[in-house]
């Protein structure tokens, strides 16, 4: 009896692990590109915003955030008359009607931030995705629930990298 259990535990092991190709995965083809949130609606009346410029290649996305702020959160020299631009990189997924931003805070290099103004560490954005056209990508930010809608500037075409 023992040997019957063993010998299934073999087999469902075996059988569970594979390895995963060492290439990055080829992501959303109606993501891939340079997206742009070029206005922010009611801008005027909000004490801050932020717009959103993505990059999207394969699996993996590049955001550059630009801050508008009439409130100061940070120490007067990162304040920066609240204007400000905070990087970040990583993957990405989507899984049904939501889009998952997970990655890192970065310097404007996109190399990792480990000190400085603003947010460091982990960046993990999720969004619901109101609507999607080849040129317009309507999502909604799932921890504010403010729209964010981007303009399509550049098409990229997915060409998997080896990792």
């Amino acid at each position: 009896m023992r040997s019957v259990f063993f010998f299934l535990g073999l087999v469902c092991i075996l059988t569970a692990c594979r390895r995963l190709p060492n290439v990055q995965g080829k992501g959303e083809a109606f993501l891939q590109g340079v997206w742009s949130q070029d206005s922010i609606a009611n801008s005027n009346k909000l004490l801050n915003y932020t717009q959103h410029k993505f990059k999207f290649t394969c699996d993996s996305f590049y955001v550059e955030m630009t801050t508008h702020s009439r409130v100061n959160y940070y120490a007067d020299s990162c304040f920066n008359n609240g204007l400000w631009k905070e990087y970040a990189k990583g993957v990405y997924v989507v899984r049904g009607d939501s889009l998952f931003l997970d990655g890192t805070f970065t310097k404007a290099n996109y190399k990792q931030k480990v000190s400085g103004c603003y947010q460091i560490g982990r960046y993990f954005k999720s969004f619901y995705i109101k609507s999607s056209k080849p040129n317009v990508v309507q999502l909604e930010s799932i921890s504010d629930q403010r729209d964010c809608n981007l303009i399509l500037k550049e098409r990229i075409v997915c060409e998997p990298k080896e990792l």
